[in-house]
């Protein structure tokens, strides 16, 4: 609550102006209910899966998704304006690397956090103090990362973040019983230098793509393949968890499925940081927009 109320505090002082000029289009409540129906059948399926219902809920997440799609390309007033994936490589690519690296990142607190208390035998306390490495390290140097983006080409710095966040989570895929805490504090600091280098550059690219007519729509995309990415990491987990070890509690004698099910995750998480990298580097070299891309009106739909 403290830092909400200085967030808010500080958001009143210091940022001026107002970029809203959405006035008079009307909410899409049927993109919404399409939009929650399908991620929320994708992720109740993946925490069912090996059981066939899980499948199923998947595969109709799956269609929810493209039925989204299509549904926001013909609506008059979109919740995802699609022509923004469309029209702007810069905006889409950029968007596309931070799902990737929320869906290769976020999960790894949680994971070893379960190492920590259930194979090191650390207590809930120490074992967050452990994990509070990585967003220190994160927090102080994304402010130096964002003013680098200014100066720098985002697209180098953010591949580059990738690329360092792949040099932390390889270390990880070794886990075992033996591991040190300084090892694990050691690729935490790793993981969030690489992400501090990542995040703030990244959205420096996605917000300089789009003419400010797009400001809330591109901090809403964006916010919107973070949270997606969160779901999808913590997906991953559930779903190597229980083929792994089932529905069953982290005693002992599953210690070892556990540390063979946490390589597997991590072996994952280094993939799609790899593909991230990519990603990243695909965009093209951003440049900041002055006019609008496209007019948002009926006929750029095609309808």
């Amino acid at each position: 609550m403290p830092f909400s109320f200085l967030a808010f505090f500080l958001v009143l002082w210091k940022l001026k102006g107002e970029w809203s000029e959405a006035k008079g289009e009307k909410f899409d409540l049927a993109g919404s209910i399409i939009y929650c129906i399908a991620l929320l059948s994708m992720m109740y399926g993946l925490s069912l899966i090996p059981a066939i219902s899980g499948l199923w809920l998947i595969i109709t997440g799956i269609f929810g998704i493209i039925l989204f799609a299509w549904w926001e390309m013909r609506v008059e007033s979109p919740l995802l304006n699609i022509n923004l994936f469309l029209k702007n490589r810069i905006f889409a690519f950029s968007n596309l690397a931070a799902f990737i690296n929320y869906s290769a990142t976020f999960a790894v607190g949680f994971l070893l956090s379960l190492y920590l208390q259930y194979i090191k035998g650390l207590d809930p306390q120490y074992a967050g103090l452990v994990l509070v490495s990585q967003p220190l390290v994160m927090a102080f140097f994304s402010p130096i990362a964002g003013r680098l983006s200014d100066r720098l080409e985002p697209r180098i710095l953010t591949s580059s973040g990738m690329a360092i966040i792949v040099i932390g989570i390889i270390p990880l895929i070794y886990l075992n019983t033996q591991t040190s805490i300084a090892f694990i504090v050691f690729s935490l600091t790793i993981l969030g230098f690489g992400s501090a280098l990542f995040s703030s550059p990244n959205t420096n690219a996605i917000m300089s793509s789009v003419h400010k007519n797009y400001y809330g729509v591109a901090s809403a995309t964006l916010a919107t393949m973070r949270t997606t990415g969160q779901l999808l990491s913590m997906g991953i987990v559930l779903l190597i968890l229980s083929l792994n070890i089932g529905r069953t509690q982290i005693t002992p004698e599953y210690h070892p499925l556990f540390i063979s099910s946490i390589k597997n995750i991590f072996i994952i998480f280094a993939v799609l940081c790899i593909g991230g990298i990519f990603a990243s580097l695909a965009r093209g070299k951003a440049e900041n927009v002055s006019e609008p891309p496209f007019e948002h009106h009926q006929d750029s739909w095609g309808v």
